[in-house]
């Protein structure tokens, strides 16, 4: 990998967690009252998510749906089947109840993406017009309809958003 490849990578990376971390100071500030904050906050992160995917394009990245697909199973599976558990682990050994709880979590609910993008390529080019429905608590991901609680975290139904 040569030096730019490298620094892309990196660049991309940055980006994400930019956007990722603006939108959760937007989130903050917009639960404070601070209305104008929150705006700026989004509008970065808007800028951020730009960059990201400009790296991204470079880097040769983004391939066809099927590939793109393949590409998601792979990373939700190693994210659950080796990531998050020496991750729990270290949260267990080092008894850091808020994290353990946040990567259980996660962790739960990759699996749940990984049978997601299965399930849309294996079906991929005739599958229906299906909906898909949020945890805002831990992420869970529903097809078809929000549950009335939440499989994964127990949140109730009110705590689902559709993805448009």
């Amino acid at each position: 990998m040569s030096k730019t490849e490298k620094n892309l990578q990196d660049a991309f990376a940055g980006e994400s967690q930019a956007n990722r971390k603006y939108l959760a100071f937007a989130k903050k500030a917009e639960a404070e009252g601070f209305k104008q904050a929150a705006k700026l906050f989004r509008a970065a992160a808007a800028s951020e998510t730009i960059h990201a995917h400009n790296h991204l394009r470079e880097l040769g990245v983004v391939k066809s749906t099927r590939e793109n697909l393949m590409a998601a199973i792979n990373g939700e599976s190693y994210e659950f089947q080796n990531m998050y558990p020496r991750m729990i682990a270290d949260a267990q050994a080092e008894e850091n109840p808020g994290a353990l709880r946040s990567f259980n979590l996660a962790n739960a609910v990759e699996k749940i993406h990984a049978a997601l993008y299965q399930k849309a390529l294996d079906s991929l080019g005739r599958n229906a017009d299906t909906e898909y429905y949020v945890c805002s608590v831990c992420g869970y991901t529903a097809e078809g309809a929000a549950p009335d609680e939440c499989p994964v975290c127990g949140a109730k139904k009110q705590a689902f958003r559709k993805v448009e």
